[in-house]
């Protein structure tokens, strides 16, 4: 199995998805991580210096699981599904052959990664079936797949404090809640924990549950016995 995780910044691929690519490597897939932008925007710091930091910490966190990390290196803030955008990722996904490609969701919260979303949309095409990752907060999105992340959640939090330019531990929070609920929301176990995902089906690509990680256990749903009066 070999999985394709791009996100448009260098910390996406671990607020949104990591616990999946977690659970891959634990399958033993082949995963790569491609880095849309160049994130040197993503603080105060002169961009040259921060771009360098940001790749630094985003190569340290895929090596966590294993991964090949890929830098595309557009300029951070300035994304868009243009001719560069798709030529260049029409490439990543011819060279790296991926069985499932995972990204931003086309309603998340920043144009960068609606554009990297538009974008792997058309590069796709017939060649690989796309998967879209969880919004920021969970708003507007409608989950039709769910992967138990339960044993990498830990390793997710680590992942994500790699990012150590970005302030990670907010970001720790945010995806501790958003997991925990998403688990809920799936009947999974009390403390289990959940990465949500959407699949828009488009031909050749009608079923893709084959190529998921498993999803969390549906509890049994039980009526009360209890007498009253």
């Amino acid at each position: 199995m070999k999985i394709l995780a791009l996100g448009a910044h260098p910390d996406d691929i671990e607020i949104f998805m990591f616990g999946t690519m977690a659970a891959y490597a634990a399958q033993g897939a082949e995963l790569t991580f491609a880095m849309a932008t160049d994130g040197a925007r993503g603080g105060t710091s002169d961009p040259a210096v921060l771009a360098r930091v940001r790749r630094d910490e985003a190569t340290a966190a895929a090596a966590l699981v294993g991964a090949m990390p890929r830098f595309l290196d557009f300029p951070d803030g300035e994304l868009v599904a243009d001719a560069a955008l798709i030529g260049a990722l029409k490439a990543l996904i011819g060279q790296t052959g991926p069985d499932l490609v995972i990204t931003h969701a086309p309603n998340d919260y920043h144009a960068d990664h609606r554009a990297l979303s538009d974008g792997v949309r058309i590069a796709a095409s017939f060649a690989v079936p796309v998967l879209h990752a969880d919004t920021m907060g969970g708003t507007g999105f409608s989950p039709t797949h769910y992967v138990d992340i339960s044993a990498h959640a830990d390793v997710k939090a680590e992942a994500i404090r790699m990012h150590q330019s970005q302030d990670p531990d907010r970001f720790v929070d945010i995806a501790r809640t958003q997991n925990a609920f998403r688990a809920g929301q799936c009947n999974g176990a009390q403390g289990s924990s959940a990465e949500a995902f959407r699949f828009e089906p488009s031909f050749p690509f009608a079923d893709i549950r084959m190529l998921l990680p498993p999803a969390p256990l549906i509890r049994k749903v039980m009526v009360s016995t209890r007498r009253v009066g």
